[in-house]
């Protein structure tokens, strides 16, 4: 006969302690359980013990054991309904705040088999004599909405919370209509399926006087519920939005930042309707103050009211106009806070305190945070460009940072300076040997793009801009490709101001760029400007030399629309992260990621005619590189571009293609490719097959360079004048059909 051990282990003597005859112990091993489960242990097994503690005078226990049961009610469901006579024993007893709390449990348990027992009880409770218990019974219908509907429309609940509206008790008033917004934003998330019309939440006029009345006796978050509902609202006319306003306003005091962003929310919404000149300047001056009181809570709310600032201020920059220094970074200020109080400060930049501003931003770039002052530096840049009066100020506080000689100010220094010459032409040209002198300090691809764009745009008046850029030539293989594209541009645009001095360098880049780069892009442009500096100099300076637009600063970072859809979504992360809901968040019970792949699908579908077009356009164009004036519109009577995409759509293998339900997508493409390809137009692979055979005769690969005889590889002086207006017929092309060959060759 063997003997059995005893039984051990935490949960065994808890176990034990929960049986208890002592009330003290079996309390204690309840506090244990809850304190178990909330490190993340797993005290399931505990279930059926702990629900025998469930029927209990003590408040405390009983909140205990319900806690637990919210807990653990997903993963047993079949032992949660032995708890039901408990719960409805307690929404019948003497003391509110059990029933509120057999109500709240019941409604938070999520398990089916338990809804059909909280009916009756939610009834009692909705028209319970104390208001705590309706307002929690309010709460519990939106939950129960979304598990079951039906449920909620058959029983008649969402009548009862529209007649609560009308309730003697602002809490409750607020937590009823926080439900039915609730419902109202689960019914008409999904457009497929009718909604009922009890669960759409129409504010109409008696009820936007109930919510007014209920709005200063709320808690804070009954304030926001409320408030959100007043933006909801849409006011008749112009005297009713003036005074929904007024009535607004005194919530900008309360000391909730919540209450405060969502009352901004109703007057920006409201104030639309708004024409007196007058009540709009006291609006926007009345809102200065909260938002600036934001500022002094702690980081993580900080950020969140300088998003929305930022927002608010794209609509109206009046608003802070002259709160500038409340947004000067603090020392112990967190990066995001800092950069984001960057951003407002560019925003509230004027002519009034540039000054303060500069000094400001100044002092920034000598911090020990490499982000922030390259972020500083930036950022005044971005005040020269925006006031031309203090340009010039903010040239001198960056030569000032330039004459540091710390390699990071110095380079971002140069990228911002390239701005400042692209806003305010042969203006500062005084600076552009302290630039160049810094040459050295140069080691990121941007810094180096941008100084090589200074020297070639103004190589006219550099001495020794040859050299310059011949230091760049020298290391043209090693440097990055942003940098090697600036290059070529400026020794181009060098070579078509001084052709006498610069004809060595730029035969050597274009020959470098041509035989050594790698990159496609690079030996695409090395191309195009050899053949128009070899046969039309005079187009090549219309287009080297074209005029660029003036940049500025752009008012707003979203478009004008998005822009009035994110004011009515303060303060939601809709407004922090500047995008729609719809962008991260799923609808009613959909998630984002259903959003996501719906928006792949889309886009594959998007990306699949676009291939459609490609194949047509390009059956059908000619050689990029051939400047011949043809017309290929009406080549052999085929159709191009849109018309073309349709004859092709309508093929086999397209439609698979257009449809996704190709099952090998390239082989499909290849197939469109090929359809009548010897029969093409002027261009593509269906010109090239006339042209092959007198490219394989030759037992060897045709030199790339052949067509672009006019410019010499090895000197001689065969490049043409930029001032000459009409090209010399190089002397290697005899005949058009032997340089479209050569041409061949560049592929």
């Amino acid at each position: 006969m063997s003997i059995r051990g005893p039984r051990k282990g935490e949960n065994y003597e808890l176990s034990v302690d929960l049986n208890s005859e002592y009330r003290d112990k079996r309390k204690d091993a309840i506090k244990r359980v809850i304190a178990s489960m909330t490190v993340g242990k797993d005290v399931s097994g505990l279930f059926p013990d702990v629900l025998k503690n469930m029927q209990t005078e003590d408040l405390e226990q009983k909140k205990l054991v319900y806690l637990y049961l919210m807990n653990y009610a997903k993963t047993q469901p079949e032992l949660v309904i032995l708890a039901v006579n408990t719960f409805v024993k307690d929404a019948d007893d003497s003391n509110p705040l059990v029933r509120a709390l057999a109500i709240r449990t019941m409604g938070c348990l999520r398990a089916e088999k338990i809804i059909d027992y909280l009916c009756d009880p939610l009834q009692k409770s909705l028209r319970d004599e104390n208001p705590y218990v309706r307002k929690t019974a309010a709460l519990c219908v939106a939950k129960l909405y979304d598990l079951k509907p039906d449920l909620v429309i058959e029983n008649g609940f969402l009548t009862q919370l529209h007649e609560m509206i009308a309730d003697s008790n602002p809490m409750v008033v607020a937590n009823t209509v926080a439900a039915l917004t609730d419902i109202h934003n689960s019914a008409t998330s999904n457009p497929a399926t009718q909604a009922d019309a009890s669960a759409i939440f129409n504010i109409t006029g008696s009820i936007l006087n109930k919510l007014l009345i209920a709005l200063n006796e709320c808690s804070e978050w009954g304030r926001v519920a409320v408030l959100n509902a007043l933006a909801r609202y849409v006011a008749q006319d112009e005297k009713e939005s003036e005074h929904i306003c007024e009535r607004v306003v005194p919530q900008f005091q309360h000391i909730n930042g919540s209450v405060v962003l969502a009352a901004v929310k109703v007057i920006m919404i409201h104030m639309r309707h708004v024409t007196r000149e007058d009540l709009i300047k006291q609006l926007v001056k009345k809102m200065a103050p909260p938002l600036v009181t934001l500022l002094s809570s702690p980081p993580e709310v900080q950020w969140v009211a300088l998003r929305n600032i930022n927002l608010l201020l794209q609509k109206r920059s009046d608003i802070l106009s002259n709160e500038m220094r409340v947004f000067f970074c603090k020392y112990n200020d967190p990066l995001y806070v800092k950069v984001e109080k960057l951003d407002i400060m560019v925003r509230l930049a004027s002519d009034n305190n540039v000054d303060a501003l500069l000094s400001e931003l100044k002092e920034y770039a000598s911090e020990v945070d490499v982000d922030f002052v390259r972020k500083s530096i930036k950022a005044i840049g971005q005040t020269a460009i925006k006031i031309e009066s203090g340009a010039e100020r903010c040239v001198n506080v960056l030569l000032e940072l330039i004459a540091t000689r710390v390699s990071y100010v110095v380079q971002e220094a140069v990228v911002v300076m390239k701005d400042i010459f692209r806003r305010y032409p042969s203006t500062y040209e005084g600076v552009i040997p302290t630039l160049c002198a810094n040459l050295d300090e140069l080691e990121e691809p941007e810094a180096k793009a941008s100084l090589i764009w200074i020297i070639g745009e103004y190589a006219n008046k550099i001495n020794n801009a040859d050299s310059l850029l011949g230091f760049f030539v020298d290391s043209f293989t090693e440097e990055s490709y942003s940098v090697q594209l600036q290059t070529l541009t400026a020794v181009v645009k060098l070579f078509l101001k001084k052709p006498d001095t610069s004809q060595g360098l730029v035969q050597r880049i274009l020959d470098t760029a041509t035989k050594e780069c790698d990159s496609p892009d690079v030996r695409d442009r090395a191309y195009i400007y050899w053949r128009l500096l070899s046969t039309d100099p005079g187009a090549a300076k219309a287009v080297v030399w074209a005029d660029k637009p003036p940049i500025s600063i752009p008012r707003t970072t979203v478009a004008p629309a998005l822009l009035e859809e994110l004011l009515g979504e303060i303060p939601t992360l809709a407004s922090v992260y500047h995008k729609p809901a719809e962008t991260f968040i799923g609808k009613g019970r959909v998630g984002v990621d259903s959003v996501q792949r719906k928006a792949g699908a889309d886009d594959d579908r998007l990306a699949a005619h676009k291939a459609l077009q490609t194949v047509a356009a390009g059956r059908q164009a000619e050689n990029l590189l051939d400047f011949d004036d043809d017309d290929i519109s009406t080549t052999n009577g085929q159709p191009s571009g849109l018309a073309a995409t349709e004859v092709l759509s309508q093929t086999p293998a397209a439609a698979n293609l257009l449809s996704g339900t190709s099952s090998n997508p390239l082989d499909d493409l290849v197939s469109i490719f090929g359809t009548n390809g010897t029969g093409g137009g002027g261009g593509g692979f269906g010109a090239a097959s006339g042209l092959a055979p007198s490219a394989t005769n030759n037992n060897h690969a045709p030199d790339p360079l052949a067509g672009l005889g006019g410019l010499s590889i090895s000197g001689g002086g065969s490049l043409m004048s930029p001032d000459q207006t009409s090209p010399q017929q190089p002397k290697s092309a005899t005949s058009p059909q032997q340089q479209q060959e050569d041409l061949l060759g560049l592929f």
